[in-house]
């Protein structure tokens, strides 16, 4: 079974940073392309980054653009998300999921069980 585990969340200043992990586990990791997805309070589901399945390719929104960084280590079969210069717009649950191939094109899908590690950018 399919099982991602996010963590890294926190507390945080504006304009600190957290680097955000997410293990996976239940398939070949190296072989699917990855995806950050953050939700909000009292809002939807928001696409935030896309890594292919070697990591050389990503993609990333324009509203962290320059501020958040995706990369993954397919030995450790983990993703990141590094996110600097954090604002309270930033606050959410983020969650990891994986496409169904090696590049990002088509959907995601996220793991049975979706945890989430919430971040809260505050003063």
């Amino acid at each position: 079974e399919v099982q991602l585990v996010e963590s890294g969340g926190g507390l945080v200043q504006p304009g600190g940073s957290l680097r955000l992990s997410c293990a996976a586990s239940g398939f070949i990791f190296s072989s699917y392309a990855m995806t950050w997805v953050r939700q909000a309070p009292g809002k939807g589901l928001e696409w935030i980054s896309s890594i292919s399945s070697g990591g050389g390719v990503t993609s990333t929104a324009d509203s962290v653009k320059g501020r958040f960084t995706i990369s993954r280590d397919n030995a450790k079969n983990t993703l990141y998300l590094q996110m600097n210069s954090l604002k309270p717009e930033d606050t959410a649950v983020y969650y990891c999921a994986k496409y169904e191939r090696p590049t990002y094109s088509g959907s995601y899908a996220f793991a049975p069980i979706r945890q989430g590690t919430q971040v809260t950018v505050s003063s």
